[in-house]
């Protein structure tokens, strides 16, 4: 059974910094890329990064967001720094073939997890 587990969300405050993980199961993670988006209500999916032959990221999420993946563990990061409040939104991690930023071109996605940035 395909499944993604996003993890490591929370509550943080402005400046403040998150790790998120993906676990992987049921399908090789080599052989996949990797995105993460994130979605508040009312609004369509959000690309954030993507992790494939080379790692691609939102102009929102470059400088403060690195994702990383160690195939081994069969698990993707989300490193977030810096967060700010507009960062607040559930966040999804999810799989491909192949790169691309609409959310329409992924096979697997998780749960979700809640990412909050507040004072």
């Amino acid at each position: 059974q395909v499944q993604l587990v996003e993890s490591g969300g929370g509550l943080v405050q402005p400046g403040g910094s998150l790790r998120l993980s993906c676990a992987a199961s049921g399908f090789t993670l080599d052989y996949y890329a990797i995105g993460w988006f994130r979605q508040v209500p009312g609004k369509e999916r959000e690309f954030v990064a993507h992790s494939g032959g080379t790692t691609y990221y939102a102009d929102s999420a470059k400088g403060r967001f690195t994702i990383s993946r160690d195939n081994a563990k069969s698990t993707v990061y989300l490193q977030m720094n810096s967060l700010k409040p507009e960062d607040t939104a559930v966040y999804y991690c999810a799989a491909s073939t192949r790169f691309s930023r609409d959310y329409s071109d992924y096979i697997y996605w998780g749960q979700g997890t809640q990412v909050t940035v507040s004072s």
